[in-house]
């Protein structure tokens, strides 16, 4: 019987923080035996936002790396590079003929980056979800692990499919679900502003690549306040977000002392935070390690790449051939 099918990418436009780590990675690694697995790089998608080709090749490399150090197998799992995969720019380029104006400007996504950008609205940030469906449905995925802000590409992309379905007349596609780890698996991680997820975009994350004095830096300057003035009080925000990641990094000992501590009004912020750096560097030391040796081994890097590339050829390929005939592209010659 053949496992379930999952499709999952990652923009190299930064590097993978604890909030990439605990929400998602961390599920990966775990879905690797029960599911086959496609992770991807999304170099095309990145351009929407006009890297330079320095540093774009430089975040391919480094999430890949990331990818590695984190614990996904490429044994196990397809994990590549969504340019080496030229199938899912030709299906991307089919959708985008049956994909309408009106509801592709109605996306939030689209709407909050054109209100946020608006002196680059490109074409590509309008057919993100297309683009987006392609990568899904070329590997005739059934789930999708996405956060709560990609519920409503991950919609399009089912609309996409169940419309090629009805429009050919044949069942090709799959209706991708949405795998949320249910069960207390995804942990929500809290940024370091006082509020809301930790996000690259925020600039309130801590990254895996972390050197220990950048930690240490970003969390001193965490939000807090001016302290409990009566015992037992509820936390305000940006303290419990502090406490949420002692609870993730830490033993549970350590969490205890500065509850205690907050709870009798002797809590000092300054001696938490120190803290919590130290636990976070002791966290992401080994994964940070890692990286830099995988970094150091081009050859290694290569030669996942292409395995990658290959395997995922393979089964983009072969949907792209029933998408043609389909659609009614024939050799004549």
């Amino acid at each position: 019987m053949s496992k379930p099918i999952v499709v999952s990418g990652i923009r190299p436009t930064g590097y993978l923080h604890l909030g990439n780590y605990f929400g998602a990675v961390r599920n990966f690694i775990r879905m690797q035996d029960d599911y086959t697995c496609y992770f991807f790089i999304a170099d095309i998608h990145s351009l929407t936002t006009h890297p330079t080709p320095t540093n774009l090749q430089a975040g391919v490399k480094q999430v890949l790396a990331e990818y590695l150090a984190c614990g996904i197998d490429p044994e196990k799992s397809t994990i590549f590079i969504q340019s080496d995969v030229p199938e899912v720019s030709e299906l991307y380029a089919f959708l985008n003929m049956n994909a309408y104006l009106g509801e592709l400007e109605r996306t939030t996504s689209f709407k909050d980056k054109a209100r946020k950008n608006p002196e680059n609205v490109n074409a590509g940030l309008l057919t993100y979800p297309v683009l987006m469906a392609a990568d899904i449905i070329i590997h005739k995925a059934k789930f999708v692990p996405v956060g709560k802000d990609q519920e409503q590409n991950l919609e399009m992309a089912r609309k996409f499919a169940g419309r090629f379905n009805r429009m050919y007349n044949h069942e090709l596609f799959p209706i991708p679900q949405p795998f949320t780890f249910d069960g207390g698996d995804m942990i929500k991680v809290p940024g370091l502003d006082g509020s809301g997820k930790m996000g690259k975009s925020e600039g309130n994350a801590i990254n895996l690549y972390e050197d220990p004095a950048s930690i240490r830096k970003k969390v001193m300057r965490a939000v807090t306040d001016a302290g409990p003035t009566t015992p037992n009080s509820e936390k305000p925000e940006p303290v419990q977000n502090l406490f949420t990641l002692l609870k993730i990094v830490s033993t549970p000992d350590v969490v205890a002392h500065y509850e205690e501590a907050y709870n009798n009004c002797s809590i000092r912020y300054g001696d938490l935070k120190k803290q919590l750096a130290e636990e976070i560097i002791a966290y992401t030391e080994p994964i940070r390690n890692r990286i830099i040796e995988i970094l150091k081994d081009e050859a290694y890097l290569a030669k996942v790449a292409q395995m990658g590339a290959e395997k995922a050829r393979a089964s983009a390929q072969a949907t792209l051939n029933e998408v043609k005939s389909l659609i009614g592209f024939k050799r004549l010659f």
